[in-house]
């Protein structure tokens, strides 16, 4: 009897059947792949394939947790808070971040008035936060930030899928407020990370 070569229905699947297995939306896993989260290319025809191995690691990393928040000596890290209400975000955030290798020390809070209380009580060094959340929404926290005048200084980064018109309807950001647009963009926030780290070490050197 012939023996049937392995198919690659079973090293690959569909976004779809990808969606299903993590329980996440078809949006949702094209950012993934689009983040390089998840591993997958496109047919000729434009349909994507993703490697069923990565979704199974995805899978272990998040029941296993992570270590972005053990602690670490603050002088040797850069303290970050994100503000995203999308626990998927926070999720791809998290690991992220985390497999970059760098001296971070990573919080996350679901809403505005939850990053006020956070940045109240330990000030970051980064704030890495949406515009749509629940509550006091991302523009009103930044412009609460901006009105303290021991936090006008903080760096402050927006992910957001609203358009830059829709931005300004809202009021508009402050010009030193860096925005990009979703989905999340890994690579410059990584640069942007590597670029602070330096800045602190090169401070903390002169001190």
């Amino acid at each position: 009897m012939a023996v049937t070569p392995e198919t690659p229905e079973k090293e690959y699947c569909s976004t779809s059947e990808a969606a299903q297995r993590l329980g996440l939306s078809l949006g949702t896993v094209q950012q993934m792949v689009e983040n390089g989260q998840l591993e997958g290319w496109k047919t000729a025809g434009g349909h994507r394939r993703i490697r069923v191995s990565s979704i199974e690691e995805f899978r272990a990393r998040s029941m296993a947790g992570n270590s972005v928040n053990q602690p670490r000596p603050a002088a040797n890290s850069l303290q970050v808070l994100v503000a995203e209400d999308d626990r998927i975000l926070q999720k791809l955030y998290e690991h992220t971040l985390s497999s970059w290798g760098l001296p971070l020390q990573i919080r996350l809070v679901s809403s505005g008035i939850d990053g006020l209380l956070e940045i109240g009580r330990v000030p970051p060094d980064l704030l890495i936060t949406d515009l749509r959340m629940p509550g006091i929404d991302g523009f009103e926290m930044i412009r609460r930030l901006r009105a303290d005048p021991q936090l006008q200084e903080l760096d402050i980064v927006v992910v957001s899928g609203l358009t830059e018109d829709e931005i300004l309807e809202n009021g508009g950001l402050p010009p030193d407020v860096i925005f990009y647009c979703k989905p999340v963009p890994f690579r410059e926030l990584k640069g942007y990370v590597q670029a602070k780290i330096m800045a602190m070490q090169r401070r903390g050197r002169a001190a």
